[in-house]
């Protein structure tokens, strides 16, 4: 099974969008699935049914964090093209589902509500959020297959002279910089 089908599968079967877009890249981020299901389970319903930003785009911000992201607060160039890529997923998301907020994708005004709604076959007529899910899934395996390397050693080693080069550009010496110098 693909990520996005297992996305959505997670999700029709009653975990929020959060889990359920993680959960489908344990494969691949080594996260067990109890730790994946608890520290996700905040997330749903944009953030535990604030309808904020959507549990899907959470998800998969933390797929990105556990595949491409980075441990050493000094790693000034690491954490740039960390955000930069957070950026663009989420520019991809925002494209492909007009927007990145849970009540704007569903359409719903806030209600102050915490009580998740009965997922019965009505609910999953009514609200997209298996397909979100797997939209939020597709566009990870899409960025992952686009950077072969991504989350080893040697990406890291080819694209220290680029990294390098970018705080020059930007008048800092890598000197300092969490081992570029």
């Amino acid at each position: 099974m693909d990520h996005a089908e297992a996305a959505k599968n997670n999700y029709i079967i009653g975990y929020t969008c959060a889990q359920s877009v993680v959960l489908a890249f344990s494969d691949v981020t080594g996260l067990d699935r109890e730790k994946a299901l608890l520290i996700t389970s905040s997330f749903g319903a944009g953030m535990g049914m604030l309808r904020e930003v959507c549990g899907a785009v959470n998800g998969m911000m933390m797929v990105m964090g556990l595949l491409y992201g980075y441990t050493d607060p000094l790693q000034i160039i690491e954490k740039s093209e960390h955000y930069a890529r957070v950026q663009q997923i989420a520019e991809l998301f925002r494209n492909e589902n007009g927007s990145m907020i849970c009540r704007e994708i569903l359409g719903l005004a806030e209600d102050g509500s915490y009580l998740p709604d009965v997922r019965d076959g009505e609910y999953h007529k009514r609200r997209p959020c298996a397909e979100i899910c797997a939209s939020a899934a597709r566009i990870i395996d899409r960025y992952m297959e686009d950077d072969p390397y991504y989350n080893t050693e040697k990406q890291k080693g080819e694209n220290y002279e680029l990294r390098t080069s970018a705080l020059q550009h930007k008048g800092l010496h890598a000197e300092g910089y969490g081992g570029l110098d």
